[in-house]
């Protein structure tokens, strides 16, 4: 089933309004949602409105809050979320230190206590789009247990790196499991194999049934030991730098609320010997043989703007129960 993305924009604004949000921050938010199912996002975006829905509702998420500051050095500043919304605070933060980067040529936030960001990769479009290269990346909830343990014990804590590029931003968005918890969801939703294992069974074999994977409660980590590895610095990095809770501290209340972030932005040098370089890269590596007749080589981000062309021009796939769930709130 597919959707008008203006229909998708509007129903989720008319929510937020309901919910309390203001006129510019029910905008942004519902603009937000409806570009991640556009673009290919839907675990992001309008299959996970309805779980943001209950969080405002209990209180975990704060429609009114905004972000303070609290300390800087340098290119670094450290503000405090406050529990506002992830969304909010998130476009903020990339938005800040872009300003910060145009000024010395980097710019670092990192912010604590803030809400889940939904799509990773909202944030480096931002930065790209503004001609910078940003980096950004969040704890979670403990989901993925470490390499050699049974238990999770770390977070997927998605990474971002965006690189600006006149004929379409390069824009990687991974978690750090081989599937993030949303898309097994969806592939269990749709009794659908997974491609490739993305975790164990309860008999500790690698398995490519997602539901089995979720009950299990043992993703497999990209890279194996090397994905555990660095789900690790990356949440030392994130509390570290906005002295907000890591992952164990978020595990203790059950909940995915109060996370920590961090946002960099670099200006690149924009002359004509850089974009090449960048060609180059990019040309290289496309002239791999494809590994299926007819297949071809897609760069990080490449794919996304043929979803997004796709879903402006013939409407946004959506989830027909999950669609008819939130037409009813």
């Amino acid at each position: 089933m597919r959707v008008p993305f203006n229909k998708l924009k509007s129903e989720f604004k008319r929510i937020l309004l309901a919910l309390n949000f203001g006129e510019d921050k029910a905008e942004t938010c519902a603009d937000t949602f409806a570009k991640n199912s556009r673009d290919g996002v839907y675990t992001h975006g309008l299959n996970r409105f309805p779980t943001f829905v209950e969080f405002v509702k209990e209180g975990l998420v704060k429609p009114d809050a905004e972000p303070t500051k609290e300390g800087a050095f340098g290119s670094l500043e450290q503000w405090n979320g406050n529990l506002g919304v992830g969304i909010l605070n998130a476009r903020f933060c990339m938005g800040r230190a872009i300003e910060l980067a145009k000024e010395n040529g980097i710019g670092c936030l990192a912010i604590k206590n803030t809400n889940h960001w939904m799509r990773a990769g909202t944030y480096g479009w931002q930065a790209a789009e503004a001609g910078m290269i940003g980096i950004c990346f969040t704890n979670t909830i403990a989901n993925l247990p470490p390499w050699g343990g049974l238990d999770p014990r770390l977070g997927n804590n998605p990474l971002v790196v965006a690189i600006p590029r006149s004929d379409g931003h390069v824009v990687l968005d991974m978690a750090i499991s081989q599937y993030s918890v949303g898309k097994l969801n969806q592939y269990k939703s749709n009794h659908q194999e997974l491609p490739l294992p993305g975790g164990y069974d309860n008999e500790g074999n690698l398995s490519t049934d997602a539901a089995t994977i979720l009950e299990s409660k043992r993703l497999l980590p990209i890279g194996f030991w090397k994905g555990s590895g660095l789900s690790l610095v990356l949440d030392l990095l994130a509390t570290v730098l906005s002295q907000g809770n890591s992952t164990a501290k978020i595990t203790q209340s059950e909940k995915e609320s109060a996370v920590s972030q961090v946002f960099i932005c670099i200006k690149p040098d924009s002359s004509r010997h850089t974009a090449n370089l960048i060609e180059e890269i990019i040309n290289y590596t496309k002239t791999s043989r494809a590994e299926h007749e007819g297949g071809s080589i897609a760069y990080p981000g490449e794919n996304t703007i043929r979803t997004r062309e796709k879903s402006l021009k013939e409407g946004v796939l959506v989830d027909e129960k999950i669609w008819n769930k939130v037409c009813g709130l």
